[in-house]
């Protein structure tokens, strides 16, 4: 399917690796060009070089730490400056600390803050007069976990209530500018970050890999893990015009796990 997305620029914050890189080559496959920011530089020219080997696009990447101030404008500067645009703007990037309550530290608080909630304000600030330019548009990848508290996810449930509340209320002055601005929430994709926390749910109960995975599931009410291709699958639509009438949406994509309204 044409999503009429070709020749498009886009910035993907976290895309050398799980959900972002997904995301990436799902807007490749279409014809975009990507400008890739995350911390590991080898990480981002491997995901880079595999993108441009794969797909007939421009791929250029910056090595940036997003919890500092200045990174999120230096970042939005090279890829208009490189593309002479920004269509679409995807904030990935963000992993949060997990645990019991009382062992989460401060620092775990503002690491969690810093990365996932005020990058995506910082770019979105920087990024808007370029998409405003191009009525171009904004996706938050957040997660279910702002929906429903859980006591273990302390960090990472208010963070992504947080990128809730921020997503519908810049999808506000989006209607303004011609700026669309959506969310995906996913729910349990297979990444890096789930076999962490099935490789903890198995060492906390003493059990193997297997039957942690099978009580994740059941605990979940799903029938399987997510793939971050349909993550990028959903992105690459609610960025292409048409997803057009879609405006402050906050789409779920979790297997059915979040029953509430």
């Amino acid at each position: 399917m044409d999503l009429q997305l070709k020749g498009k620029a886009a910035l993907i914050t976290g895309g050398n690796r799980g959900i972002g890189a997904a995301i990436a080559a799902e807007l490749a496959r279409e014809g975009v060009n990507l400008c890739l920011v995350a911390r590991d530089q080898e990480l981002l020219e491997s995901t880079a070089a595999a993108l441009t080997a794969d797909f007939n696009i421009r791929v250029t990447t910056v090595a940036a730490d997003l919890r500092l101030p200045e990174s999120a404008a230096a970042a939005i500067a090279h890829a208009v400056k490189t593309f002479g645009k920004l269509d679409i703007l995807v904030n990935n990037a963000g992993a949060t600390a997990r645990g019991d309550f009382f062992t989460l530290s401060e620092q775990d608080w503002d690491d969690g803050f810093a990365l996932k909630f005020r990058a995506c304000v910082r770019m979105t600030r920087a990024a808007w007069p370029h998409l405003r330019d191009s009525k171009g548009t904004v996706l938050n990848i957040i997660g279910i976990g702002g929906w429903t508290a859980e006591s273990e996810f302390a960090i990472g449930g208010s963070v992504n209530a947080a990128l809730l509340h921020f997503t519908k209320a810049i999808a506000q002055i989006g209607q303004q500018d011609s700026v669309r601005v959506n969310a995906i929430n996913p729910g349990r994709i297979a990444t890096e970050r789930l076999t962490r926390n099935i490789n903890r749910i198995a060492a906390t109960q003493g059990i193997a890999v297997e039957p942690a995975q099978d009580a994740l599931l059941r605990a979940c009410r799903i029938t399987r893990f997510g793939e971050p291709s349909e993550i990028g699958q959903m992105a690459a639509f609610l960025a292409s015009p048409s997803a057009s009438f879609v405006q402050g949406a906050l789409v779920d994509v979790d297997g059915g796990e979040r029953r509430s309204i």
